[in-house]
C-alpha cells in the first residue's frame, strides 16, 4: 500500500509461446522466466497483492512455487495470439471485486518478458501516480534504437514515403539524429493505471500519462537471438 492505495500487481502469462515454447517457465539464469519478476514484485515496498493471470496450469504451478496468488484462470477466449490487455485486465478487476470483494487503486502491468526491471521503478511509479491525481497512468519509456523521423510507409503506388515529416522543413529523415525532435518509445518494463482509467475510462492508459525514463538498453525477451542475450548478460555479471 501507498499512503491509502491499494496497490495490485497484475503478471501477465499466457501459454502457447511460439517463438521459445514454454517461455515463461524456462530456466534463464537458473529459474524460471517468470520468477524473475515474481522476485523484482515482491521486493516492492507497496504491492498488497501479487497476482498471476493465466490460462496455463504449468505456468501457474511455477509461480505459485515463487510466492504468487493464482485465484483464478484466465478463460481461454482471453488467451488467444491476438487477445489485447484490456479485457484481460477487466477480467482480473471484475472477478477480485465479484469473488473477494476487494478492488485496488493502483494496478501494475508486469510481464514475464521484462526480467531485468528493477524494483525501484516500481516503486517509483506508483509514487508518481498516487502523488498525481490528475495523471490516468505512469508508462516506463526509453529513447528508441531508431527514430522515426527517419522511418517510412509505402503508398498506393509502391513508393516510399515518410512516416514522420517536420512542417516547413525538406528532407528531415536525412538530417543527422541529433537533430531531429527527441522521441521517446514505450517498453512496459512496468505500467501503473488507475482503476477508474481502466473500469470508468474503458481504457489501459487515459489521456494524461507521465512518463519515467529508462536509461540504458531496455531488455526485452521477445525471440530466440533475445534469449541467448540475456543468458549471456547474466553469466558475464553484466545485468541481474
Amino acid at each position: 500500500m501507498y499512503k491509502t492505495h491499494k496497490i495490485l500487481g497484475l503478471i501477465l502469462a499466457r501459454g502457447g509461446s511460439k517463438s521459445i515454447p514454454k517461455k515463461n517457465i524456462k530456466l534463464l539464469g537458473g529459474k524460471p522466466l517468470i520468477a524473475h519478476t515474481i522476485e523484482k514484485a515482491k521486493a516492492s515496498k507497496y504491492i498488497d497483492r501479487l497476482i498471476l493471470s493465466t490460462d496455463d496450469a504449468e505456468i501457474a504451478e511455477v509461480a505459485k512455487k515463487y510466492g504468487c496468488e493464482i485465484p483464478f484462470m484466465r478463460p481461454k477466449e482471453l488467451a488467444q495470439d491476438d487477445t489485447k490487455d484490456y479485457p484481460v485486465f477487466v477480467h482480473a478487476l471484475d472477478w477480485l471485486e465479484k469473488n473477494e470483494n476487494w478492488k485496488p487503486d493502483l494496478i501494475i502491468t508486469l510481464r514475464p518478458t521484462h526480467p531485468f526491471r528493477k524494483t525501484e521503478d516500481i516503486d517509483k511509479a506508483v509514487k508518481l501516480l498516487a502523488e498525481n491525481p490528475k495523471v490516468d497512468s505512469v508508462w516506463t519509456v526509453g529513447v528508441p534504437p531508431v527514430t522515426p523521423y527517419k522511418m517510412f510507409g509505402v503508398d498506393e503506388g509502391g513508393f516510399l514515403k515518410p512516416v514522420l515529416t517536420i512542417s516547413g522543413e525538406k528532407e528531415t529523415f536525412n538530417w543527422p539524429r541529433q537533430k531531429l525532435p527527441k522521441v521517446y518509445n514505450h517498453y512496459g518494463q512496468v505500467d501503473v493505471t488507475r482503476y477508474e482509467t481502466i473500469m470508468e475510462k474503458k481504457s489501459m492508459c487515459g489521456e494524461n500519462i507521465l512518463p519515467i525514463f529508462l536509461e540504458g538498453e531496455v531488455f526485452d525477451i521477445d525471440s530466440p537471438l533475445d534469449w541467448e542475450m540475456a543468458e549471456f548478460l547474466i553469466k558475464k555479471g553484466v545485468i541481474q
